[in-house]
Formats: structure tokens, C-alpha cells, sequence
């Protein structure tokens, strides 16, 4: 009786289940979670090498007194500190009031843009809402600004531009007789408005494309309720259409805030390396202060500036529209 108490205990420790699948099961576990971690990696050690080494660099970068003398080994620049910084933020000295021009154009760029796009998006986006002939074609049609490369989007409209034989000018002046004398639109203060074109032009689609998704969440349903009740269009657009788009627009505005005010290849394709004063975005003139003027350190603590001034706006933002959800909720 004694020797067969082992080999029973043995026994019912095999027909457990539990036991016998325990270790096995436990291991397919942690295989099972940290297998997409793994996959991840790939693309996380990228993001490390792209972005956060060279964010870092910079910021390193704005604390030394960096200029083309020690651009061979910049490790040895000499520290300066608060310097740059401090030079930055002189509102009184040249380098600082140009600084600050260049910031509130940026400022009024970015709202008109951001604005303009969002309204044309969504007013596309509601109107392709209703079924009609060739809706898909115009559709596609609309995405195209979107969808071409950069530099063949913004040097076509270069060449629009011209003063001598562009098309706008055509247009406006020898055809509509809108102006008195073919206009300067890449120069003087015509040139806000020229790369705002652009930009709204470019950037719309976007929206367009955001909205016209989230508008397909909304059920058909709460728009014929509406139309019994005697809702007309404009009231179902205020009562239903924008407030179920809350989330959708929230998350757009803040994307495309941060696209227009960091944009650097619109102005620098469409103006070259030096934009005139009315179009002096901060990215191009973080690039003059950096890559014209040879000044690396006071073009890093301009960049650093303007990184933790979009931190703080999107912090601010986030704060605010979910403190707006919680409300509504």
C-alpha cells in the first residue's frame, strides 16, 4: 500500500489538466503578448534613430556657441549656456525682433490656414454626402492636391505666380480686369497671400478626407428623424452633424496646427532660401538663422523654443477638449 501511494499521486497529477498544461500554457502566454512588442521594435528603434537622436543632438547643440568655425567638430564648440537663448527672446535687439515677426506671421499663417481647410473640407465632405452622378470621380478628383508630391504641387503653382506670364495674373488681370497692373505675388506683401493659397490648396484635402470618414459614423437614421420633426439642412447641421463630429474635428485641428505651423517645404520651394518679410514663416527662419548665417547654436535654442512652444499649445488643447468631453458626457 505504501509503494503504490507514489505512483497514484503520480497519476492523478498527469490526468490534471491544469498541472500537466500549466508552464506550457504560461510560456504560449508571454510568447503571445510580447511577440508584437517585438515586432514593434523594428520600428521603434527607427523612430529612435530618425528623430529622438537628432532632438537631442539639437538641443545639445543650442547650449554651445556653434558657428561655421567648429561646424568640422562641433563637439569642441565652446558652452554658452542660457546665450542663445537669451539672444533669442531679446525682443529689443535685431535677432530677437526678427524672431518675433517671424513668430506672430506664423501665428496668423497658421489660424487662416487651419481655418480655411477645415471649412472647405467639411463643406465638401457634407456636400459629397448626398448620392449623384460622378460622385466618385469628383471625389477622387478632390484628393489629388493631397495626394501629388510636394515640390510638383508647389512649383507648378511657381509658375503660376509669374509676374509676366503666370496664370493668375492672366486670369485676375487680362481676363476679369480684377487688378490695374499684373501683381508681384512672390515678393511684398502679396506673398501672405500667395503661400496661403498654396497651403489652403494643399492641405483641405486632408480635411476633406478626416471628415468625410467620420460623417460616414453618423446613422442615416437621426437625419430622417430630423427631417419628420422639420429639421431643415442648417439645423441639421448644427444639431447633428457638428457636435457627432466633436471627436473627429478635435483630433483634425490639432494635426493640422501642427502640419502648418512646422511647414518648411511649402515657403522654401515656393519663395527658395530667403521668404520675403510678409511671408517669413518660423521654420524658414530657423533655417536662415542655422544653414545662412552659420549661427547652429542660436538656430538650435530658436528650434527648441519653438518645440516647447508647440508642447504647450498641444498640452493646453488636450487639456481643454477633454475637460470639454467630460462635460458633455
Amino acid at each position: 500500500m505504501t509503494a503504490t501511494a507514489p505512483a497514484a499521486e503520480a497519476t492523478v497529477r498527469k490526468s490534471s489538466p491544469g498541472a500537466a498544461r500549466g508552464p506550457g500554457r504560461r510560456t504560449g502566454r508571454i510568447r503571445r503578448i510580447g511577440l508584437p512588442y517585438l515586432l514593434l521594435l523594428p520600428a521603434l528603434l527607427l523612430e529612435l534613430l530618425v528623430h529622438l537622436v537628432p532632438m537631442v543632438i539639437g538641443i545639445v547643440m543650442s547650449f554651445k556657441e556653434l558657428t561655421q568655425f567648429y561646424i568640422r567638430d562641433w563637439g569642441t564648440a565652446p558652452w554658452a549656456g542660457f546665450d542663445n537663448y537669451s539672444v533669442s527672446v531679446d525682443f529689443d535687439a535685431p535677432v530677437g525682433k526678427a524672431l518675433l515677426h517671424s513668430f506672430l506671421v506664423t501665428v496668423a499663417f497658421t489660424l487662416l490656414s487651419v481655418g480655411l481647410c477645415w471649412l472647405i473640407g467639411t463643406a465638401a465632405a457634407v456636400f459629397m454626402q448626398d448620392t449623384f452622378r460622378g460622385r466618385g470621380l469628383l471625389r477622387a478628383l478632390f484628393l489629388v492636391p493631397y495626394a501629388l508630391p510636394v515640390y510638383a504641387a508647389v512649383i507648378t503653382w511657381v509658375f503660376m505666380f509669374q509676374h509676366d506670364n503666370g496664370l493668375v495674373n492672366h486670369v485676375l488681370h487680362d481676363q476679369l480686369g480684377l487688378t490695374d497692373k499684373p501683381s508681384f505675388w512672390l515678393i511684398g506683401d502679396n506673398s501672405f497671400i500667395a503661400l496661403l493659397t498654396v497651403s489652403v490648396w494643399k492641405g483641405w484635402p486632408f480635411a476633406f478626407l478626416i471628415v468625410m470618414a467620420g460623417l460616414q459614423n453618423i446613422p442615416r437614421e437621426l437625419y430622417e428623424a430630423a427631417a419628420l420633426d422639420g429639421a431643415g439642412m442648417i439645423q441639421q447641421l448644427r444639431r447633428i452633424t457638428l457636435p457627432s463630429l466633436r471627436p473627429v474635428n478635435q483630433v483634425l485641428v490639432l494635426v493640422l496646427f501642427l502640419w502648418t505651423f512646422n511647414d518648411f517645404n511649402t515657403p522654401y520651394v515656393l519663395f527658395g532660401k530667403s521668404a520675403p518679410e510678409a511671408a517669413d514663416l518660423i521654420s524658414v527662419h530657423i533655417y536662415q538663422a542655422s544653414f545662412v548665417t552659420w549661427n547652429f547654436g542660436t538656430g538650435s535654442a530658436m528650434s527648441v523654443l519653438l518645440l516647447l512652444f508647440l508642447l504647450v499649445v498641444t498640452g493646453v488643447y488636450l487639456a481643454l477638449t477633454s475637460r470639454g468631453r467630460r462635460t458633455a458626457s
